[in-house]
């Protein structure tokens, strides 16, 4: 990645900030060179600050960093992208982005990231991980018996059960898709292809 600083006067690429998980919009800063590169080699989202007219590590006070997961380079080389997992608000003001936003705080990414890590680092402790202990087989009937209770439910009126039966076979479902190799991203490309 060579970003081409000198298209600007100032030399500061505009950079904007992502959610890594959510993909939501969290702020926008600048960075020069000196600022990329302990971005990149501390993993934490430090710009050039206009305001105060010095390299500044956005958390640095607050404790609220913003950890590196990926960064981009538009095709101008001109604008980075950069993708973090913020440590609390990103906003000064309390709020979760710049842009007054709710970022959640949950999603089915970080749910996927989750079952990975059980996946890859088994706990005792885990029932996600009790869940790949028991192999392909267990997790395949468990996926079954949530479908089938889902089914049950859906024919009565309780919202509650009903929705936590969905929970309940949404979450299997992607423990069977990380049992197999798989993430929700590929199931979604299938449904991509088949929608045009």
């Amino acid at each position: 990645m060579n970003p081409d600083f000198s298209k600007y006067t100032d030399g500061l690429l505009p950079v904007i900030v992502q959610d890594a998980a959510t993909n939501r919009v969290l702020m926008l800063g600048f960075m020069n060179q000196e600022a990329l590169d302990i971005s990149r080699k501390e993993g934490k989202v430090t710009f050039f600050s206009r305001s105060k007219n010095r390299l500044w590590t956005k958390g640095e006070s607050s404790g609220h960093f913003l950890f590196v997961k990926d960064m981009l380079l538009d095709c101008d080389k001109d604008t980075l992208l950069v993708k973090a997992t913020p440590a609390g608000p990103v906003c000064h003001t309390g709020a979760d982005t710049c842009f007054n936003e709710t970022n959640p705080a949950f999603s089915l990414e970080q749910l996927e990231q989750v079952i990975a890590d059980r996946k890859n680092n088994p706990s005792e402790k885990s029932y996600t991980a009790s869940l790949f202990a028991k192999g392909i087989n267990k997790v395949a009937q468990k996926v079954g018996e949530e479908a089938v209770e889902l089914v049950i439910e859906s024919k009565d009126n309780n919202e509650e059960l009903f929705l936590g039966e969905a929970a309940d076979l949404l979450f299997h479902y992607l423990v069977l898709l990380h049992c197999k190799g798989y993430q929700l991203s590929d199931v979604i490309n299938v449904l991509s292809k088949r929608h045009r």
